[in-house]
């Protein structure tokens, strides 16, 4: 398939500030990697990259099909992943256990408050795609709750950039870096051009979603969140297209287990080679739809498993949270009086013996506000994340 490479223009540069290495000082001029316009290509794979397409709708169908409306937790676990993941990759890692005491409103980690924002933005956008066309402002939304959390990041958020940007190299100029984005005075129309074909519904739907992922990436709008955005793009493509209703597919998780690999294959699209990246997101989408279903069946079977575990009587405190663990696998103790519908005392009895049989762990001991998690959820997030890199890197 034939699509077109980035053309190189070379910009004039006058540095900001007299710091960095000689180089950086006295640099006069950049080379940037400007995209070319793209809503009105079409795409049309053969051979190995229709088949790898193939394969990824119906594993992601399967997915939906076989766990979407049976399993409703299983959106919201499948959610947090892929944003958690999303976060890794940028080198946000907070660890599940301070991740959920973010969720449940406990105090928390810088780390733990940026993945809880990634989680936030990736629903706006994908609520906004099932509900209608994605939009610049959807995006510019969705990127104002993701940098929320960091008082100097949020200060530019929610508008496209102003500056020149550079990935990799220099701190202080884009000497040596691996992408040097369009200039801030092209992007508003760059993101235009994406958005239209964002929302066309003519392309195959997985190569629409890969495509459009990679040249985000390419146009970088923002100073900064542009990956996390731009593979929250991916999901709200495919819940556009319907082809997921109420589950999120982690293909973060995939690029996580081999950065080096997803960075290369952006890299090849820059160059011209769109058939390589939808064929990764392709494969991506495949093996991470494969490892959430059987996380879809492990999680079905805990249920059975902590009734054996605690044995509670019909109608009991235990027995109404041991119902309710897998829709909230993280709360307070006032969630937690809710779901029981009793005193207080009954319900920190209930949680007391919740925890001495395994079933709970404590993730704050704090007398204000105590949070309490699934242990086997969590093992199973855990679970989930070593599968598909597995499986990426049996298949790499």
């Amino acid at each position: 398939m034939v699509w077109p490479s980035h053309r190189i223009e070379t910009r004039s540069w006058k540095p900001q500030q007299r710091q960095g290495s000689r180089d950086d000082r006295t640099l006069e001029s950049i080379e940037v990697s400007i995209p070319s316009m793209i809503a009105s290509l079409e795409y049309d794979a053969t051979g190995a990259i229709a088949r790898a397409q193939e394969s990824a709708v119906i594993a992601v169908a399967r997915l939906e099909a076989g766990c979407g409306d049976h399993l409703a937790p299983l959106s919201d676990f499948l959610l947090r992943s892929e944003s958690v993941a999303s976060s890794k990759i940028e080198h946000i890692d907070a660890g599940w256990r301070a991740f959920g005491k973010a969720a449940a409103g406990g105090k928390a980690s810088d780390e733990a408050k940026s993945q809880l924002a990634a989680v936030q933005a990736l629903i706006a956008m994908v609520d906004t795609a099932r509900k209608g066309p994605l939009t610049l402002e959807s995006l510019l939304s969705a990127h104002r709750l993701l940098m929320a959390p960091d008082y100097y990041t949020a200060i530019d958020s929610g508008e496209v950039r102003q500056v020149q940007n550079w990935i990799g190299g220099s701190d202080y100029t884009p000497i040596n870096a691996l992408h040097v984005p369009p200039p801030p005075e092209l992007v508003p129309e760059l993101m235009t051009d994406l958005l239209a074909f964002a929302n066309r519904i003519d392309l195959p739907i997985i190569a629409q979603a890969a495509l459009a992922h990679a040249q985000f990436e390419s146009i970088h709008p923002f100073t900064d969140g542009n990956g996390r955005i731009g593979r929250a793009l991916i999901s709200a493509i495919l819940r556009r297209r319907g082809l997921t209703r109420r589950v999120t597919v982690p293909l973060a998780s995939v690029m996580l287990a081999d950065t080096r690999r997803y960075f290369d294959k952006l890299t090849r699209y820059r160059d011209g080679d769109a058939d390589g990246f939808v064929e990764y997101v392709a494969v991506a989408a495949t093996h991470s739809s494969e490892a959430a279903q059987d996380t879809a069946r492990a999680l079905a079977e805990l249920p059975d498993r902590w009734h054996a575990m605690v044995k509670p009587r019909t109608n009991s405190a235990d027995a109404k949270l041991l119902e309710a663990l897998l829709d909230t696998p993280v709360f307070n103790a006032d969630a937690a009086q809710h779901i029981t519908g009793t005193t207080d005392v009954s319900t920190y009895r209930a949680l007391d013996r919740l925890t001495e049989a395994g079933v709970l762990e404590v993730l704050s001991e704090s007398k204000r506000n105590r949070i309490w998690a699934v242990t086997d959820v969590l093992a199973e997030l855990d679970a989930l994340s070593a599968a598909i890199g597995k499986r990426t890197t049996d298949h790499a």
